[in-house]
């Protein structure tokens, strides 16, 4: 290809609209972590007041049902909003998976009703629905940064993007701080009781606070142009297309615009063809595996958490409601800072100069290792230690994840395919994450118990699913090595060449 409007595009400078770009698309991972990392203080909040008389301990198979559903959703609008974003453009459904996750985050926090199996159902409800907003933006938050960059920072500039779910947690807990120690010291003008009734105010209006800094953002969608690559290379309009450019960088109509435009014939084979799988079938095998491994491990990090807490943390018996869900917010906090989100930025910083394969296989190496570190003495040392050596090695599982595989699977998968497919493979990697993340999160919680405690059933202990999760990191990292195809300083263009 060697329409001037994308050549345009690859070779141009950092502007303005690129770093608006990077906030626009990156308020949706906002608030996929917003929402993800809130349920463990919200959690503590519904127990206080909708089990009391099961010691405030919602059972593990609520848990497990709020945690999966979401992700369920995420993942169904991954490949619904996905295909969309190729089958009629972009931007047209942009705005869509946005004003689904803010009218669904407002929805979390009404909940409808005040009795428990009430607001269970309905919280489910709207938490599901949030994963469809939440998941259509995966995929075309993705291929809207990738097709505005120029080749030289792309990575860079959606690893930024992807930077803001770092963001989206340290919100997200410094929100609930400040709403607990709020309520808090209303509540000792007028009750002592330990859980008190606006505690069931409290965690609602830290659901419906995340919906704000996406609503900020939906205007500045709705006026984001298509992006010149769709409109070019699937809807064939190459005038539009830099018309369009026009507007957003810093170059003339004259600079781009086609001298003698020519008709494009785009290669006719549908998606998920013979010739389809034959020039692809590599490329969305190592993306769709890469994602669905690293979510299985990324999302299992809630094995540690009961024992974080317990050492870490007073006995919830002991506080009253606000201030026990601010210290899991605080406890969450601090590893976001130190550990969380430098991982994002150091991917940010290197990922155009060492490329997405080294960094993957960096962070697969040494999740790996960290895994096994933990899960071999676990029993022997690790269970009655949990001292500041376990609190480093729990943090690195984040900062090699970020620094790593959580972000490239995110970056890889829309820069690897043609136009018209890269937005539906896309989606496709990222639901099948999701299904490794339902694994992580579900499955290993109840898969790590070597007892029966707090509701859960006697099954293959930590140690075991320890290792387990390391040999997932192995397996991902020889997939990377055998299967993932390097793209940094790749132009998009070079997809569209099928021959």
């Amino acid at each position: 290809m060697a329409l001037k409007v994308l050549s345009a595009l690859d070779t141009a400078r950092t502007q303005l609209y690129h770093f608006k770009a990077i906030i626009v698309a990156g308020m949706g991972l906002f608030t996929d972590a917003y929402d993800l990392f809130c349920i463990p203080p919200i959690l503590r909040l519904i127990g206080r007041v909708y089990y009391e008389d099961e010691q405030y301990n919602v059972p593990p198979a609520v848990v497990s049902s709020m945690v999966a559903i979401a992700l369920l959703g995420t993942a169904i609008g991954q490949l619904v909003f996905g295909r969309l974003g190729d089958l009629i453009g972009r931007r047209r459904v942009y705005g869509l998976s946005l004003m689904i996750m803010v009218l669904s985050s407002l929805g979390c926090g009404f909940s409808i009703c005040t009795t428990r199996s009430c607001v269970l159902v309905s919280l489910a409800l709207f938490r599901f629905i949030l994963g469809v907003g939440i998941g259509g933006d995966y995929p075309l938050s993705a291929t809207i940064m990738s097709e505005f960059a120029n080749k030289r920072t792309r990575g860079s500039f959606m690893a930024a993007v992807f930077s803001m779910q770092g963001f989206g947690i340290l919100a997200s807990s410094t929100v609930t701080m400040v709403v607990c120690a709020i309520f808090d010291r209303a509540s000792h003008n007028v009750s002592v009781d330990p859980t008190p009734k606006n505690a069931d105010i409290a965690w609602r209006l830290i659901l419906m606070l995340g919906a704000v800094p996406a609503g900020l953002t939906y205007y500045w969608r709705m006026m984001m142009p298509e992006t010149a690559r769709y409109t070019a290379l699937v809807e064939q309009n190459v005038l539009q297309a830099a018309k369009d450019m026009e507007k957003v960088l810093d170059v003339s109509i004259s600079q781009i615009e086609e001298d003698d435009p020519l008709p494009l014939h785009p290669p006719s084979y549908p998606l998920l063809s013979k010739q389809f799988f034959r020039r692809h079938g590599r490329d969305l095998f190592s993306c769709a595996t890469s994602w669905f491994l690293v979510d299985i491990v990324f999302y299992s990090s809630n094995l540690f958490q009961s024992q974080i807490y317990k050492k870490y943390l007073q006995d919830p018996k002991t506080m009253n409601a606000y201030k026990d869900a601010f210290n899991v917010a605080k406890l969450q906090a601090v590893v976001a800072l130190c550990s969380t989100i430098p991982g994002y930025w150091v991917t940010v910083y290197f990922i155009d100069r060492i490329g997405r394969v080294k960094i993957q296989q960096i962070g697969f190496f040494f999740m790996a290792i960290v895994y096994l570190a933990i899960g071999i003495p676990y029993y022997k040392y690790w269970a009655n230690n949990t001292n500041a050596g376990f609190m480093v090695l729990y943090g690195l599982t984040f900062f090699f994840a970020n620094f790593g595989p959580n972000t490239t699977t995110f970056i890889v998968p829309a820069e690897l395919f043609p136009a018209r497919f890269r937005s539906t493979c896309h989606g496709i990697s990222g639901a099948a994450g999701k299904v490794g993340a339902i694994i992580g999160s579900v499955g290993f919680m109840w898969a790590s118990q070597n007892h029966k405690e707090d509701g859960h059933p006697k099954a293959i202990g930590m140690t075991a699913s320890l290792v387990i999760l390391g040999g997932v990191c192995i397996m991902g990292l020889l997939v990377t090595c055998f299967f993932t195809r390097e793209t940094m300083g790749r132009s998009l263009e070079e997809n569209e060449n099928d021959n």
